[in-house]
């Protein structure tokens, strides 16, 4: 018997859909980059993008665990030297744009290179329920609170 090994013309994608709410982040993101990785398939190979199209939904009701609403930094720089630091808190980050959050901890969670960067574009995330991606019938993912499946 041969080994499988994916490429373009033998990859089948789906659309799955995962509900955010009540999701810690860091569960919730490990488990998104599993599936856009797509080792959640028996087809799975290291070196090729053989995963589906991940949207997920209501990153508004996502929590953190921990003292980390509290103690968590998001950070950024301008690129002014000396004074192009920001450091945006948690809290204020998921109040405002949840989304962000969400995507950052996917796109952490993947390959840093242009395999992982291809396997984050095909992840969508939206802060509440409505998605322009009905066309595409996407199957809902479900994810409890421990991460499995």
């Amino acid at each position: 018997m041969k080994t499988f090994m994916a490429n373009s013309g033998n990859i089948k994608r789906e659309w799955l859909i995962v509900d955010a709410s009540g999701m810690p982040l860091g569960r919730l993101a490990s488990q998104v980059a599993f599936i856009l990785r797509g080792k959640h398939k028996p087809t799975f190979t290291p070196h090729a993008d053989a995963g589906d199209y991940v949207i997920v939904i209501n990153t508004d009701k996502v929590i953190l665990t921990g003292k980390k609403l509290e103690q968590k930094t998001y950070f950024r720089h301008s690129g002014y030297i000396g004074v192009g630091a920001k450091f945006e808190d948690a809290k204020d980050v998921l109040n405002k744009k949840s989304d962000f959050a969400v995507s950052k901890a996917i796109k952490g969670m993947l390959p840093k290179n242009a395999i992982g960067r291809a396997m984050f574009s095909k992840c969508k995330v939206y802060k509440d329920d409505k998605h322009p991606h009905e066309a595409q019938m996407p199957k809902p993912y479900k994810i409890d609170r421990k991460g499995a499946k």
